[in-house]
């Protein structure tokens, strides 16, 4: 089996519990560091899927990488290669399929709730679930891009996810452990006392409070999408 290509664009935002969902599943992968200056790939078939992470920047910014990044996400399409995005990568794959990025009216930053919409897409990807406590960290959003469905929402940010086929794109965060959040919690303490007024920013203490438990729920629900998205890698 071809590995699925893992694209990290900041060195704090790895793939965390994604990769070990797939070595669990005996599926190998290859990391694809962006941050330390790896050129994008340009055929999609070279890898079983793409996933594509966090990050700090906007894909709006004019970075070297960005353009290859949003053609290797529509080569994908056009092969049949599934792609998976978390926040920056859901907004990479957002663009690259016709949507827009932009700042969203609140900023989040920790845990908020997340609701599943109600209808047969989401369904598909997240059976019953009606919502989940999730981690959050972003000050922009997508719009659904056309041909895709809203999968999740919450109060402060209308598009959580959305998917086109076996296509899923998120804004929040299902892939962290408890190591991530405290690392992103020592490197990004200004960010959170610069947003401190934001109604959808937690306090440090408040985020890490029942780090362990809300960090193995999310993985109960990160195992439904994983899943889920898992079933489109071509196995041959």
């Amino acid at each position: 089996m071809k590995p699925v290509a893992i694209f990290r664009h900041s060195p704090s935002e790895g793939p965390g519990y994604f990769a070990t969902t797939l070595e669990r599943k005996g599926i190998p992968w290859k990391l694809v560091a962006l941050d330390e200056g790896r050129t994008v790939p340009k055929d999609a078939r070279r890898f079983s899927g793409l996933a594509l992470m966090g990050g700090p920047m906007s894909v709006n910014d004019d970075l070297p990488w960005v353009a290859a990044a949003l053609e290797l996400v529509r080569d994908a399409v056009r092969k049949d290669v599934p792609v998976l995005g978390h926040c920056l990568g859901g907004q990479l794959m957002a663009k690259a399929f016709g949507g827009t990025v932009r700042a969203t009216p609140v900023k989040e930053i920790g845990w908020g709730e997340v609701r599943v919409a109600a209808n047969g897409v989401a369904r598909e990807w997240l059976g019953s679930l009606q919502s989940f406590e999730s981690f959050h960290w972003h000050g922009e959003t997508f719009s659904i891009p056309p041909g895709g469905t809203r999968v999740l929402e919450n109060a402060h940010c209308a598009n959580q996810a959305f998917a086109i086929g076996k296509h899923f794109g998120m804004q929040c965060h299902v892939e962290m452990t408890a190591e991530l959040v405290r690392d992103w919690l020592r490197g990004g303490a200004r960010e959170i006392e610069r947003s401190e007024d934001s109604a959808g920013v937690q306090k440090p203490c408040e985020i890490e409070r029942d780090l362990e438990r809300r960090v193995t729920a999310l993985h109960g629900v990160a195992d439904r999408i994983y899943d889920r998205w898992i079933e489109g890698l071509p196995r041959g």
